[in-house]
């Protein structure tokens, strides 16, 4: 593999700061990647542009950014836009993040330049990509994106709404069953994802490059834990964390610190919306510690993180950041989903709230068999899930996919 390649990753936005797992995992690969690489990034501009260009550029890595118009996601307008997808063959969210000036930047690009492999960072841009023969297609799956929209319709209760999830599924069903069909190769994030694009969605050539951590930056975390503190991390503007934190402010958390009176729960993470601001506030014991530059004071500090996901897809960094951290972790099933931990033995499964309820209050009072478990746990994150090898097994697809054919995405594309 001493060939260097020319590599194009379309991505919504660029991938620094490294503020949600999506850029996280991104900017990990990418940095070691670019070392051997000629790597070229084409994304929406945002606020961090400025900022990431700068990063991005003293590590040898070129920018091309197209301007975008971001649709609210409330008001009149915002309705009148729903219901306008209802006639489109595509869902709502390839709609707004697959731009046309995204598409016509990514077809100028390949005009202009000699292009190895191009490579897509979410099934949703997969249509961006040149419809034409050409250079080998690598789509990453950060998500199954129709396994979350089944999830919000499974726990959805008002009926409109419910129906009109169910709409945009079955849209994502057939969108992502061209894309990854057509894909010269397809990247998943774990095994179990793999399993279903090859065996539900007829992906052809399917790879596993796990998400990760820097060991490097986890391994020096000193843990000096509160055993009353609860931790949440991610990101507060998914609609899936949210579910969480709702589910966690409303009936798990109150019913912890009913038993144990001095548990705190600390919520951290980006973009927290006013709503839960504002509930915050109203909720005995809770903190929100919003966009904070470096979680490791509070992986350190906190007794125990809680994930207690109903909707997700693909699988969890901040999950593996706590192990690698040496924090307990008690999760569902959803949200350990992809990762090759063994309940009990390295997390604390609890599906239900009144068993997370359990779980949590445990954890306060006998801190020390958590402990024991948290450094178990941190041995195996830190082996098994580093992005030096991850790195090497994407810089592999790579080179297998120029011995692939390549065909088109003729039908995926929204512009």
């Amino acid at each position: 593999m001493s060939r260097s390649l020319n590599v194009v990753i379309v991505a919504s936005e660029l991938p620094y700061p490294p503020t949600t797992g999506g850029r996280i995992r991104t900017l990990n690969l990418t940095l070691r990647l670019a070392a051997r690489h000629r790597i070229a990034f084409i994304a929406h501009r945002s606020d961090d542009s400025p900022e990431a260009t700068r990063f991005l550029l003293e590590h040898d890595i070129e920018t091309v950014l197209v301007d975008r118009v971001i649709p609210l996601k409330s008001g009149p307008r915002f309705y009148v836009r729903l219901a306008a997808n209802l006639a489109s063959p595509v869902p709502y969210s390839v709609a707004s993040h697959c731009s046309p000036a995204l598409c016509r930047a990514v077809l100028s690009h390949g005009r202009r330049h000699r292009i190895d492999v191009w490579q897509v960072e979410s099934t949703v841009l997969a249509g961006a990509l040149p419809s034409l023969e050409g250079p080998p297609r690598v789509v990453v799956a950060q998500n199954i994106e129709s396994m979350i929209w089944e999830r919000y319709h499974e726990y959805e209760t008002a009926l409109l709404k419910r129906w009109y999830i169910k709409q945009q599924w079955r849209k994502f069903e057939r969108f992502e069953h061209r894309a990854f069909a057509t894909a010269t190769r397809v990247v998943a994030v774990s095994e179990v994802d793999a399993s279903l694009i090859r065996h539900r969605f007829g992906g052809r050539n399917v790879d596993v490059v796990d998400n990760g951590i820097d060991r490097s930056y986890f391994e020096t975390v000193q843990p000096d834990p509160d055993p009353g503190t609860i931790l949440f991390l991610g990101s507060l503007d998914w609609r899936p964390n949210l579910d969480a934190v709702e589910l966690l402010l409303d009936r798990i958390f109150p019913a912890v610190r009913a038993a144990e009176p001095t548990a705190r729960l600390h919520l951290v993470g980006r973009r927290p919306p006013p709503a839960l601001v504002r509930k915050v506030r109203e909720v005995p014991g809770v903190e929100l510690h919003a966009d904070v530059p470096d979680v490791r004071p509070f992986l350190a500090k906190s007794g125990v993180m809680v994930v207690p996901l109903r909707i997700g897809g693909g699988s969890r960094l901040k999950i593996l950041e706590a192990m690698a951290a040496g924090l307990p972790v008690i999760s569902t099933r959803v949200g350990a989903e992809g990762l090759e931990l063994v309940p009990a033995e390295q997390y604390i499964a609890a599906e239900e709230p009144e068993a997370m309820v359990d779980a949590l209050v445990s954890c306060i009072r006998d801190h020390r068999a958590a402990r024991a478990m948290a450094e178990r746990s941190r041995n195996f994150v830190l082996n098994r899930y580093d992005w030096d090898p991850l790195a090497d097994r994407l810089e592999r697809v790579w080179f297998d996919c120029l011995e692939c054919e390549t065909p088109g995405f003729a039908g995926v594309s929204p512009c």
